[in-house]
């Protein structure tokens, strides 16, 4: 562990943080600035998290396998005779990584030097290894990486320690059931993805609040029922509902709907799970840092068909076409005023009826940044 943070920087970071929002400033803009704090999110927060690997139909056939990386880990997930595990992408030989992308394989072989492994890990053969004394192949095993499924989407945990994906989410789950009981059954059918000139923490913030939609997305509000708009937050988690708004909507048409309902759930640190009106859909949308001023997003869509029908492609359309580079150009404004000596550090405006134009939400994710940051400090 290399990436520390002084009482000092973590004090500054935090003065004028409170636990109330309605009382607090917002954490200082240097977390969003300073590349030191990238490399104290990559050790404190990716690696000690839950990060999303893929829908679990992808790993329904034994030899299945997803090939993941978690700020510079290469992690994969391969289904064996009887579930799904996870290690870490790297040969005991010499360290190469042995699979790449996803795919089906019966055995996983090193393309250095082709040691050959099990699919649940263990060493199957060593080329020439007969020639070595006091090596046993049945003790060499790769190293194992924890993985939950949860609601039919896999994910890991770099640490071992971590409390489980089901324990720190609490009811979560069946709530995403509820809303979503065909989850199950979906199929992915596209994918969107996008190269972000801000830092991921701002891309987060942007899409904690619905604070600025009558400003910067009137087709999205005149989709949504904004009255009806509620934000909860929960341990590690945030929930955003709302009902759908046929009448005068100008994003895309909701008209044969069977899903009517808005209902969006951040999970710390870097995703969020949502469905949205129309056909039986579920949607997987990440955030990966590249730098201190760049971001990875992705967005997979899950449908009942692998292909979008005409409705479903046309809220593909106004999601890639509309609202994603609205959103996109105000984080970029927002990364490129954090570079200026006018902003440290703003309000957060919030309203008693967890609206959704309350940003009460945000206030609760940077609560959970501080914790974390918490953690790094020296002692």
């Amino acid at each position: 562990m290399n990436a520390v943070l002084s009482q000092q920087q973590f004090n500054f970071l935090r003065k004028g943080f409170d636990p109330e929002p309605q009382r607090s400033s917002s954490i200082n803009k240097i977390c969003y600035t300073e590349p030191h704090f990238l490399e104290v999110e990559k050790e404190q927060i990716f690696q000690k998290s839950w990060q999303f690997v893929c829908h679990e139909e992808k790993l329904r056939k034994v030899g299945d396998f997803v090939t993941v990386d978690i700020q510079g880990q290469s992690i994969f997930a391969v289904r064996t005779d009887n579930e799904i595990k996870a290690f870490y992408n790297v040969c005991k030989h010499r360290a190469h990584e042995l699979l790449q992308g996803e795919g089906t394989t019966p055995r996983i072989v090193c393309p250095y030097h082709a040691w050959v492994y099990k699919l649940d890990g263990s060493l199957f053969k060593a080329r020439r290894s007969e020639y070595l004394e006091n090596f046993d192949v049945s003790k060499i095993c790769l190293t194992s990486v924890r993985l939950e499924i949860f609601c039919h989407f896999v994910f890991v945990n770099l640490d071992p320690d971590a409390p489980s994906l089901k324990e720190q989410t609490g009811n979560l789950e069946q709530e995403i059931r509820n809303f979503a009981p065909d989850i199950a059954n979906l199929t992915f059918a596209h994918q969107l993805t996008y190269r972000i000139q801000a830092n991921w923490k701002a891309v987060v913030d942007n899409f904690l609040e619905c604070y600025h939609c009558p400003v910067a997305h009137r087709d999205f509000c005149s989709l949504i029922d904004m009255q009806t708009y509620k934000v909860r937050t929960h341990e590690i988690y945030s929930s955003h509902m709302a009902k759908a708004k046929s009448e005068n909507n100008n994003a895309y048409s909701i008209e044969n709907a069977s899903v009517t309902d808005h209902a969006v759930w951040y999970l710390w640190p870097n995703i969020t799970l949502m469905r949205y009106p129309g056909r039986g859909n579920f949607m997987a949308w990440r955030f990966y840092p590249v730098s201190e001023t760049e971001t990875y997003e992705v967005f997979d869509f899950y449908l009942e068909t692998s292909q979008p029908n005409d409705d479903e492609a046309e809220a593909i359309r106004f999601i890639d076409e509309v609202l994603q580079p609205e959103d996109i150009a105000l984080v970029e404004s927002v990364q490129r005023g954090m570079r200026t000596p006018a902003f440290n550090q703003g309000r957060y405006l919030v309203d008693p009826e967890n609206s959704g134009f309350s940003e009460h939400a945000v206030h609760h994710f940077h609560s959970l940044l501080l914790k974390a940051y918490e953690q790094a400090k020296t002692p």
